[in-house]
């Protein structure tokens, strides 16, 4: 993909605005194509994928469709702004994808259509973090299209050459990143804002805590999250973070360039990294907070494939969504490994991923397995989310207490589940 989960807002999420790129038509009048008899056509929208194949990909396997015509739109830019904003007109897309399926907003107004009786059987096959993340009270509302992981990335040659171990706590990481900066490099890259956009979820893992609890209350009013903050701030104040590089954390530049020397960048990027430097790099987890608190985690989401409830061929939408993402078994092992290093949403085809079962892409798929954490619940809602945010670039960069933003946070995420749940 091209974070935040971008794709990597999947993974983290966010990007610029841009105008939208069009392949295709921008309407879902339902009008029959051109020589297609009574064939009904679909608009199907992808955000931006960053790895090269992936647009003549999806173009491809939209063309092989037998029973509509559909036209792929790409589009640049703040996609999930722009699919977001779409909805709430008669000019969206039949078929889109979303960042770890639809908003809680988006399924609560009624926006996007039911996906449950498209899995059958196949339900069991999926990833389940995913299927519960794109479900709300036991409904489907996305299929999973790939998986996508955040991990850290580390020199060999590096830490071996500083006698740094790879980092098992946040301190280990704070004291490896202080060792290996120098006046040419910096110690870690977690992004041009200091983390903000990706280390929030990992921050609070690291101290065995989560966004909200298993029954949905906040999850992180909490001195261990306070102090799992504060190292972010130190890691700030420590002048070990690189800034201002020429890529965000979802390219894999700063670190082949040797801008850094451990970055925090997802599973797409190892094909690149490889290339680059052979054998000389490793994968982490993001570390746990210290020998006795909390767990080491990776970030995983994925891009679903939803259906707009105004498209005027919902039922057509439906059979396409299933042909592609549930039945087309071959072009999603494609999709998820032919253009970058993706999972595949399906168990049984993570097992076939032949490009995943050695080197470090093998040792991210065992970290994925044990530490991966859906990246947030589906009741964190986008203000919440910005909330959380906000706070984080507060007590990273400006030095603002924890304990005070967090409750903050606290405020706005419990008025959100009121609203959302009462």
């Amino acid at each position: 993909m091209s974070a935040g989960i971008s794709r990597r807002q999947v993974l983290g999420f966010g990007a610029g605005l841009a105008a939208m790129a069009v392949a295709g038509c921008g309407s879902n009048s339902g009008r029959t194509s051109s020589g297609g008899g009574d064939k009904p056509t679909l608009q199907q929208w992808y955000h931006q994928y960053g790895e090269a194949g992936t647009q003549q990909a999806v173009e491809r396997y939209a063309k092989a469709y037998p029973d509509a015509t559909v036209a792929v739109q790409w589009s640049p830019g703040d996609y999930d702004k722009k699919a977001s904003t779409a909805l709430l007109t008669n000019q969206g897309p039949d078929v889109f994808e979303y960042a770890n399926g639809p908003t809680i907003d988006m399924i609560k107004a009624g926006q996007v259509v039911e996906l449950t009786d498209l899995m059958g059987d196949a339900k069991a096959d999926f990833n389940p973090a995913l299927i519960e993340r794109m479900s709300y009270q036991g409904k489907l509302y996305g299929i999973p299209q790939v998986v996508d992981m955040q991990l850290l990335v580390y020199r060999k040659s590096l830490l071996s050459a500083a006698g740094v171990q790879p980092p098992q706590t946040v301190d280990d990481l704070i004291a490896a990143a202080k060792k290996l900066t120098t006046g040419k490099m910096k110690g870690l890259f977690v992004g041009n804002d200091s983390g903000v956009g990706v280390i929030g979820g990992p921050a609070l893992w690291a101290a065995g805590l989560d966004y909200l609890t298993p029954d949905n209350q906040f999850g992180f009013d909490d001195p261990k999250a306070f102090e799992s903050l504060a190292k972010l701030r130190e890691l700030f104040a420590a002048k070990v973070l690189l800034l201002g590089a020429p890529t965000d954390w979802s390219d894999p530049a700063a670190f082949t360039q040797g801008l850094t020397a451990m970055q925090f960048t997802g599973l797409w990027t190892l094909p690149v990294i490889e290339k680059a430097l052979k054998d000389d790099f490793g994968v982490l987890p993001w570390p746990k907070l210290n020998a006795t608190t909390g767990k080491p985690s990776v970030p995983i989401g994925a891009y679903a494939a939803c259906v707009n409830a105004k498209s005027k061929n919902v039922d057509a939408a439906k059979k396409f969504v299933k042909w592609l993402w549930v039945d087309q078994t071959d072009d999603q092992l494609d999709f998820a490994q032919s253009y970058g290093f993706h999972l595949p949403a399906r168990q049984s085809l993570a097992a076939k991923a032949d490009r995943l079962k050695s080197g470090p892409a093998a040792d991210a798929v065992k970290l994925l397995t044990e530490n991966g954490h859906a990246q947030n619940p589906i009741l964190w809602s986008p203000k919440a989310s910005t909330a959380y945010s906000d706070a984080l670039g507060r007590i990273i960069r400006n030095g603002a207490d924890p304990a005070t933003e967090i409750k903050k946070v606290r405020q706005v995420t419990e008025a959100e589940l009121k609203r959302i749940t009462g």
